[in-house]
């Protein structure tokens, strides 16, 4: 299909809006997207004609809620061409994902002594949950550097496998520094190594194709809201052998085939998994957002956003004193730059920005030791998706150049005397 973002735009009602008088310029999509109206449709729909508790109701509204939950979950396992729905949990996010495997897989199997190999990009939420289970079990967390340019250095992944690594943990796009990581390279290397591999797709499912049988994964997290569904529901693919051998993470009703006095036995998967009353109206419309995206296609979107991360990329090379982190090269980064102007907080950028209609994020990014690394105490970050244009980026640099010129010295023959 034709890829038009101007006509995209339509189908978002708060694109219409403005901001302190301008219009708005939304460009913080890796923290959370807009949503389309299809989106907010499935959820009134659900809530004013078929509102009902799931899978055990046997009256009409409950057998329709049902079946429109469980073919959200068949949705979004073609979207990520995962073979079978069981291995699609419903959690609240990426977060709450990863610490699934955490407790759930870690730990059963990861004893004193493993290791856990991550990143120095990694998300907090594809960190502590790790340096939690190493500091429980005895375990101990390393970790794959970074080049001077953003990417992974590779060359060290051999050395630091062994018969000790028990998982590979990685992000496949950093919310940081825009790269793409190599992940079924990696995950080849891991698996050769005996190690088990986790993806975070948080930045990646939403913006670029996936499919977990060529990444070779054996787990992938992701999250609804940043990929035009609503926030509170996300994902966790798992292979079946791997999630047959874990225990459940969360204990009650819905995970639960049989309770006894003395003890109990386990549901089928992926109801061992998702304890109690899912999120079912945010499920549903997870749904209609993954619609969205598969009727879009998702080399499209990666196209679009390929095309104005480049646009993107030129216009802030040409801002005096600016500093961009992260890979030069479009084609190895995602949607997502992260800068600072010299001399200038990212705060100060951003409220700056904001008084322009110009939304973005700043601060640490939930990547506090990444900070380190890059030797500063924030960044700004503008991110794109399928509704940004290149207008948007225009105005992006003019609220910078104009944060400058609010921020520069007052030269001596202007001063009052």
């Amino acid at each position: 299909m034709m890829f038009d973002a101007q006509a995209i735009r339509r189908d978002f009602p708060i694109l219409s809006r403005t901001m302190r008088g301008k219009p708005l310029v939304y460009l913080d999509n890796a923290a959370t997207s807009q949503k389309p109206q299809a989106v907010l449709d499935a959820l009134i729909d659900y809530y004013t004609t078929y509102n009902a508790n799931i899978h055990r109701g046997i009256y009409e509204l409950a057998e329709r809620a049902t079946d429109a939950y469980e073919a959200a979950r068949d949705n979004v396992r073609r979207f990520i061409g995962a073979r079978h729905s069981h291995e699609l949990i419903f959690v609240r996010n990426t977060t709450e994902a990863i610490n699934l495997v955490a407790h759930a897989w870690g730990r059963t199997h990861v004893k004193a002594g493993d290791e856990i190999l991550l990143t120095h990009m990694e998300h907090h939420s594809n960190l502590v949950p790790w340096q939690m289970l190493a500091q429980a079990v005895g375990a101990r967390v390393r970790y794959i550097p970074l080049r001077a340019d953003g990417t992974l250095e590779l060359e060290a992944l051999d050395g630091l496998l062994s018969e000790r690594t028990r998982l590979v943990a990685l992000t496949q796009m950093s919310n940081v520094l825009g790269t793409i990581n190599p992940v079924a390279e990696i995950a080849r290397r891991a698996h050769r190594a005996g190690a088990l591999i986790l993806v975070d797709g948080a930045q990646s499912v939403p913006h670029l194709p996936v499919d977990v049988q060529e990444l070779d994964c054996d787990f992938l997290a992701f999250s609804g809201h940043k990929m035009l569904g609503p926030t509170g529901i996300g994902a966790l693919y798992a292979r079946s052998a791997v999630l047959e051998g874990m225990e459940p993470f969360l204990g009650g009703g819905e995970m639960i085939r049989k309770v006894t006095w003395e003890g109990a036995t386990w549901n089928d998967l992926p109801w061992k998994y998702e304890a109690g009353t899912p999120n079912i109206a945010d499920g549903i419309a997870f749904g209609a957002a993954i619609d969205y995206l598969a009727e879009l296609g998702m080399a499209n979107v990666r196209c679009h956003e390929r095309e104005i991360t480049s646009y993107a990329l030129r216009a802030l090379a040409a801002v005096e004193d600016l500093t961009i982190y992260g890979p030069p090269d479009a084609d190895v980064r995602g949607g997502v730059i992260s800068f600072n102007l010299r001399a200038i907080h990212a705060h100060d950028v951003g409220q700056v920005l904001d008084s322009h209609g110009v939304a973005i994020r700043v601060g640490h990014h939930c990547a506090q030791p990444l900070m380190r690394e890059l030797g500063v105490p924030a960044t700004a970050r503008a991110s794109f998706y399928v509704y940004n244009t290149s207008d948007e980026v225009d105005t992006l640099i003019e609220g910078l150049r104009a944060t400058q010129r609010l921020f520069s010295p007052v030269p001596a023959a202007r001063r009052a005397v």
